[in-house]
């Protein structure tokens, strides 16, 4: 394995044979073992709540309970397992994460907090890495364009993060989780979590506090200081919502998560670093006007802000205003129409020559099963930009059974857009006002299969992106001269062998330049992930995971594959204590996502939980 990766091309077709025989293998499979994986419910794609083996989008959830049990670090450890999900990061924790879902940049991937548009207006990239992964309650990925819903920034997809809820125990009192952990780089963590519900009414309290010493963001070659760049992060979270009556729900919650971090600067000496703040807040309130017609009105605010060690600033602000109203016409068929309004707002220490901007959108879906066979839907949605003007963007897909076969075929076309960041647009010496928006079509096909042993998924898309927004190396100005072309292809196997939950996902990806035939940087053309996990002696729980990611280009130069793995374990002292462990990079693989940023070496991480 160490030596799988020390040859770029010969790596990507052992793994491309991997994946080939893992298929083979899932055909072959006789294992007589109740699938565990029940449907999951999902909200993101389509605006209202669905299972996720009726629609025609491909998805991935992980819930609270997913969470605990992979014992993920952060949010970029727990969406770099999902199909689909590529992570790069500058340095360990906190430092800059890029998300490149299928193909599509990081700005090209829409993130929505509790409903609210998060990620930089500026850079329009999400900080993944600052929001605190013990107040989420679930995150559910929707992959390929969903602008036909939610507009600008959605080509390559949509991530919804949900805050914790908490739970109602059956005797009504309280429920409370306390978790305390420390491991390498001097790393510590303390959770605590109380949720409940009072008549009508529920909340649900957290705080959470982390620091680490963390290691070097940079080799020593290419910093003038190779000591260890720290984070901190303290956050919390509260959700509280009321029923007044059988009609309506009301419901509000907060977001907060604020600390500091060091990482290296190359030729100015020592460490630079920023203060930040990661807020979002919102309200919702739900109205049953008809037992076939709701409305949910909802508004919310999100602020990104950062202040640098030489007292420059920049201050993100998105507020959103939405109004979705669910009709169903019977129990096989669904509308929803609905309408939103977005200020994005930039305050910073440089003046922007332009610091705000609006966009207003409404849009239009339908769901509806027919013939108790084929699941179909189709949105349309309109956007009027303050700058742009208006953009129409659609999408429509299927899903059917096969002769009752347990397999369904899947396939959907959809078109997506993204508007440039304010950065583009008016940061001064590096901006380009006649930058246009980047436009895009996506053609999907696919089979998933349910079956008593497990179930299984492989699908193929092409997408087309014109107007790609570039930034020529010469003078780092943004401009429209390529167009891009992502081929891909992704598979999902879940079963069980011998009582051991086994899960395996791999996708290929041909990401390249229309123009020129040349392949898109930063990104990696394969990925395979494998997650083993068994319960003993209803106590003791053991896993192992295996990560394989491809090379992928920095500028011209080429960074190799990595094989990271992972092994954990669980034990429940008793109904209220557990301890867990968990040893990352047992290889110890030293590899790069970033040109010039290092990656954590083998490191561990043990913590104590109490939950009553």
């Amino acid at each position: 394995l160490k030596n799988a990766h020390l040859s770029a091309g010969g790596a990507e077709r052992n793994m491309k044979k991997t994946l080939s025989g893992l298929v083979l293998a899932t055909a072959a499979l006789s294992i007589h073992a109740e699938d565990k994986m029940l449907p999951k419910m999902i909200v993101t794609a389509t605006r209202t709540s669905q299972t996720i083996n009726n629609l025609s989008a491909a998805t991935t959830v992980f819930t609270r309970e997913d969470i605990e049990r992979l014992q993920a670090q952060g949010i970029p450890e727990l969406l770099s397992r999902a199909t689909g999900v590529d992570i790069t990061q500058s340095g360990g924790p906190g430092k800059l994460t890029g998300t490149y879902v299928r193909g599509s940049s990081s700005s090209q991937v829409l993130v929505l907090i509790d409903g609210i548009r998060g990620g930089s207006v500026t850079s329009g990239t999400p900080a993944f890495a600052s929001l605190p992964l013990e107040q989420i309650e679930r995150i559910e990925i929707v992959r390929g364009s969903q602008s036909s819903l939610y507009g600008s920034e959605a080509i390559g997809g949509v991530i919804q993060i949900f805050t914790r809820k908490g739970q109602q125990k059956k005797d009504n009192t309280p429920s409370v989780s306390i978790d305390l952990g420390g491991g390498s780089y001097d790393t510590a963590k303390v959770n605590g979590n109380v949720s409940g519900k009072y008549n009508d009414g529920w909340y649900s309290l957290g705080a959470s506090h982390s620091t680490t010493e963390g290691f070097s963001a940079q080799p020593l070659s290419n910093s003038t200081d190779n000591d260890r760049d720290s984070y901190e992060n303290s956050s919390f979270n509260v959700r509280a919502g009321y029923q007044l009556n059988n009609s309506l729900t009301l419901e509000a919650f907060a977001l907060r998560s604020q600390g500091e971090l060091e990482y290296d600067t190359s030729g100015f000496g020592g460490n630079d670093g920023n203060d930040f703040i990661m807020q979002n807040i919102g309200a919702t309130a739900k109205l049953n006007i008809t037992p076939e017609w709701s409305t949910t009105f909802s508004l919310g605010e999100s602020r990104d802000e950062l202040k640098y060690i030489d007292n420059t600033f920049t201050k993100n602000r998105r507020r959103t205003v939405r109004l979705i109203n669910n009709f169903t016409l019977n129990s096989n068929h669904e509308i929803v129409i609905g309408s939103d309004f977005r200020d994005d707002n930039v305050e910073s220490s440089t003046a922007y020559v332009k610091s705000s901007r609006y966009d207003i959108g409404g849009f239009a879906e339908y769901y509806g099963r027919w013939f108790d066979l084929i699941n179909f839907n189709a949105s349309v949605r309109g956007d009027e930009d303050e700058q742009f003007g208006s953009h129409v963007t659609g999408a429509t897909g299927f899903r059917m059974e096969l002769f009752k076969s347990g397999i369904d075929i899947i396939g959907s076309f959809s078109s997506g857009y993204k508007a440039p960041t304010l950065d583009c647009l008016y940061y001064p010496g590096y901006d380009n006002p006649d930058t246009k928006p980047e436009e895009s079509t996506t053609f999907e096909i696919g089979l998933e299969g349910n079956h008593h042993w497990g179930r299984w998924m492989t699908r193929a898309y092409h997408t087309n992106i014109d107007q790609l927004i570039t930034a020529p190396a010469l003078d780092y100005k943004p401009v429209n001269v390529e167009k891009a072309q992502i081929d891909g292809v992704e598979m999902e196997l879940s079963t069980q062998i011998y009582d051991w939950d086994l899960l395996l996902n791999g996708d290929i990806l041909s990401p390249k330049n229309r123009k020129t035939n040349a392949r898109l940087t930063d990104r990696a053309q394969l990925h395979l992930t494998a997650d083993l996990s068994k319960e003993f002696f209803n106590s003791l729980t053991l896993g192992s995971s295996l990560a394989v990611t491809g090379d992928r280009l920095d500028g011209s130069t080429k960074l190799h594959g990595a094989i990271v793995w992972d092994l954990r374990s669980a034990y429940k002292l008793n109904h209220h204590w557990a301890l867990k462990g968990k040893l990352n990079n047992l290889l110890n693989d030293q590899y790069q996502t970033n040109k010039g940023y290092n990656t954590a070496d083998r490191n561990f991480f043990f913590s104590i939980n109490y939950s009553h």
